[in-house]
């Protein structure tokens, strides 16, 4: 992914406020290989606060937001560039300097060979109690470590931690997910193991709408 540019608009200052907006709505973009944007639907343009113009041929983390532990991006390229299917939980940054909550869904577009072309990443919003309860925490213990100790410490620790839970970040990620939304349903109903994996299996395609 490419670096914020010499010609990148320049980021606002962050300010502990919350962007409004619609979160049933969609977020869309398209990137090439490198993130560089270029293409983001109204949505988009309406949570992020930049104009279309100030949007295209910009490296997508020109949304990045401070808070957000680089490790975590780490493992997204790590995924995507391989066409795995992949869900990360991101902080962004608008134009504002306010923040929002993302969770990414990514497809993949192909060449004739095979090859992947573009990223086309679509996001909603992320359940409040997933963020205050297991992923600020997580994520501002990261950004700890990689500001004392570099990305390499902070990207042991996440493989530490995943491993004491027996998962991947994916897995943690759909985790976090199915189990608010049966905390949200009142469902407390213990299920059989492979009842459960196929639940997980099918969360995103309902949230996403697939």
């Amino acid at each position: 992914m490419s670096d914020f540019s010499e010609n990148a608009v320049k980021r606002p200052i962050p300010i502990d406020k919350e962007v409004s907006w619609d979160k049933t709505q969609t977020i869309m973009s398209k990137t090439d290989l490198y993130g560089t944007i270029e293409y983001a639907n109204e949505t988009f343009v309406d949570v992020c606060g930049y104009e279309d113009y100030e949007l295209m041929a910009q490296p997508h983390n020109i949304i990045r937001h401070p808070d957000m532990p680089k490790v975590v991006f780490k493992v997204m390229w790590d995924n995507i560039k391989q066409g795995n299917k992949f869900h990360g939980i991101v902080k962004n940054l608008a134009k504002s300097g306010r923040y929002y909550w993302v969770i990414t869904d990514f497809e993949y577009m192909r060449d004739e060979n095979g090859n992947i072309k573009n990223y086309i990443a679509r996001r909603k919003a992320v359940p409040q109690p997933v963020i205050t309860n297991h992923i600020e925490p997580l994520y501002k213990k990261l950004l700890q470590i990689e500001q004392a100790s570099g990305i390499d410490a902070s990207e042991k620790y996440l493989i530490g931690f995943l491993e004491e839970k027996g998962m991947s970040y994916v897995d943690l990620i759909t985790k976090l997910m199915v189990d608010n939304e049966r905390a949200q349903q009142n469902n407390n109903i213990p299920v059989e193991a492979a009842e459960e994996e196929e639940e997980k299996r099918g969360f995103f395609s309902r949230f996403f709408g697939n």
